[in-house]
């Protein structure tokens, strides 16, 4: 029986050189939230017909996204692995606007909040449409679970 789902995430922390509190917070968010509820089917066919669920690690070698998924009781299934040259901007982009969202956070107005708040949603939301399209016939993934995979995948390259 199919359970298209991931179970639990890693990272790989020898890629994540430094991370702020707030940091912190949103890649715990970003993993309690997909842990909940996402949707992650390999299209890979397995022998033995096996399709979920799957254990994830993440991780950055030599500037590209690895993609390691496992079984449940983690044997491994499958890698993927993604060029980063699309992702450069986004993470940029998304670094920027998101230090810009923190600070705003603690000294500004509540609808000056909200401006930088939706400039920071329309960044995540099109890297989020990116990754579903660099996955698609690798990997299926619904529009919640790229978003969150790419909060994950900005927390790996955190270089300080």
């Amino acid at each position: 029986m199919a359970d298209p789902r991931i179970i639990d995430v890693e990272l790989d922390e020898r890629t994540i050189l430094w991370r702020s509190a707030d940091i912190e917070q949103e890649r715990r968010i970003a993993i309690f939230d997909l842990i909940e509820g996402n949707h992650f089917a390999p299209q890979k066919v397995h022998a033995d017909g096996y399709a979920g669920p799957y254990r994830l690690a993440l991780s950055v070698e030599e500037g590209r996204l690895a993609l390691a998924i496992r079984r449940e009781d983690g044997a491994p299934l499958e890698t993927h692995i993604l060029a980063m040259g699309r992702f450069r901007r986004p993470i940029r982009d998304y670094f920027a606007i998101c230090d810009s969202y923190f600070q705003a956070i603690r000294q500004s107005t509540p609808q000056q909040i909200e401006t930088v708040d939706m400039a920071r949603r329309a960044i995540h939301n099109e890297a989020a449409e990116l990754l579903k399209e660099r996955l698609e016939g690798k990997i299926e993934i619904d529009f919640d679970t790229a978003r969150r995979l790419f909060t994950l995948i900005c927390v790996l390259h955190i270089k300080g």
